[in-house]
């Protein structure tokens, strides 16, 4: 089959020299480029939202294939269709469907059907073509869309594309296509916009689910975002950044009623991660403590103090960690202190190994502590806290959810150490470096 466009002329212009110098206009040729898992992307016409897919595109180093999910706006078709042949034509020329990885999709999905009839007449996929080409005049791409339908089913569709990756060999790029909040004023669309953000940040596809249908979050590409935070799970997919996030406003200059538009990007789990879930698997199931790698990191030689936090579908599973170093390196700190987050964590049971493929991990590195004068000096998103009397000391790490001033973090602290209210204390504040 071949596709023809369907915005062209509408979402982007339809001569290939005005869409080019148009596209030109949105890049970043001087961007340092990295290599990506995943993104989300918006798909509106290109002088609302293409200077966020322009600004995502520059930054990474294109994959031969994209699999490119997005929701269905017009009802046509089957509920999870996929195409897995024929060419899509844009001004730029036809774009080949990547047969051999979508046809893998189809055979060892449960529940994605080949289906023309959802693609024909939809824009979210078909939007992004041109600007792949801009990148690479030889991509290829599997087009994927879906209506919504129970957090599980899209959680299974995500593993399923991160197998069909792995089994395949591909060098491929998982894509969702999806504008932020619809029609509401900018403010109350920047609010909103930024809690679905954070939680695709955190890689949490349930709280992502929680806040979309708890504060009626008018994200389109919802599902297909659920999707794409299971498959980095599978795909050691633990870093995500914000790259850029705007409204229609900031094109019409109307703020009263906007579409919110965010450029995510998705990385590979670091090494000090693998590291601490490798400690842990191995642990649990063979009741081994690993070695260090014969090769340490510029970041694992170093010596300090470390916390492993581990966490299952959202919720803390365990967090320990040293205040200073008591190993010879970071390496082997990690090592230590996963293993006591996992199994000696007295808030919680051991880990179990039915437990391991739904943990998500975080270490944190810790800088030496310095001593503050006042309450004052604290930042709790930007400073952790250690509060000290006598031979009891309390630590709380920065930026958790929940803790907002610097008096909520120094009250956790005493509570933490069995400090009361009326003793006297001295406070102490660290920066880390958090890895995921």
């Amino acid at each position: 089959m071949i596709r023809l466009p369907v915005v062209a002329g509408r979402y982007y212009p339809e001569a290939a020299p005005e869409l080019e110098a148009l596209i030109k206009t949105m890049v970043d040729d001087n961007a340092i480029k990295e290599n990506v898992l995943g993104m989300v992307v918006p798909h509106a016409g290109y002088p609302f939202s293409g200077p966020v897919v322009g600004a995502c595109l520059s930054r990474i180093n294109m994959a031969d294939t994209f699999i490119i999910i997005g929701p269905n706006h017009t009802g046509r078709g089957k509920p999870f269709s996929i195409m897995t042949d024929g060419k899509w034509l844009t001004p730029f020329g036809a774009v080949d469907i990547d047969r051999e990885l979508a046809k893998k999709l189809v055979a060892t999905s449960k529940f994605l059907r080949e289906d023309d009839e959802a693609h024909r007449l939809e824009h979210s996929v078909e939007v992004q073509l041109p600007f792949l080409q801009y990148f690479k005049k030889d991509v290829k791409f599997v087009p994927i869309i879906t209506t919504l339908s129970n957090i599980e089913a899209h959680r299974q569709i995500g593993k399923e594309i991160a197998k069909a990756i792995k089994d395949t060999k591909r060098n491929a790029i998982i894509m969702v296509s999806s504008d932020m909040t619809h029609y509401e004023p900018h403010e109350e669309a920047k609010i909103k916009d930024e809690l679905a953000i954070r939680a695709m940040l955190d890689l949490n596809e349930y709280e992502l689910a929680k806040r979309i249908e708890g504060m009626n979050i008018t994200m389109c590409g919802y599902a297909p975002a659920l999707s794409l935070l299971a498959a980095m799970k599978e795909m050691d997919g633990t870093r995500a950044e914000l790259v850029k996030y705007q409204t229609s406003g900031d094109t019409t200059g109307d703020f009263d009623s906007v579409v919110g538009y965010a450029g995510i990007l998705f990385k590979e789990m670091s090494p000090i991660v693998k590291l601490a879930r490798q400690t842990v698997e191995t642990y649990i199931k063979e009741d081994k403590i690993i070695e260090p790698p014969p090769e340490l990191t510029p970041e694992m030689k170093e010596k300090a103090g470390v916390f492993v936090s581990i966490h299952k579908k959202g919720e803390l599973r365990g967090c320990i960690g040293t205040f200073g170093p008591s190993e010879d390196n970071v390496a082997k700190e990690i090592i230590t202190n996963a293993i006591s987050s996992s199994t000696r964590d007295p808030r919680f049971d051991s880990v179990v190994a039915d437990e391991l493929k739904d943990l998500d991990y975080s270490v944190d590195v810790l800088s030496t502590p310095e001593p503050v004068e006042s309450i004052e000096q604290l930042d709790p998103k930007k400073y952790g806290a250690i509060v000290e009397a006598g031979w009891r000391r309390g630590l709380l790490l920065p930026d958790l959810e929940g803790v907002d001033t610097a008096e909520q973090q120094v009250d956790i602290c005493r509570q933490k150490a069995g400090i009361s209210s009326k003793e006297e204390i001295k406070l102490y504040r660290f920066e880390v470096k958090r890895y995921r």
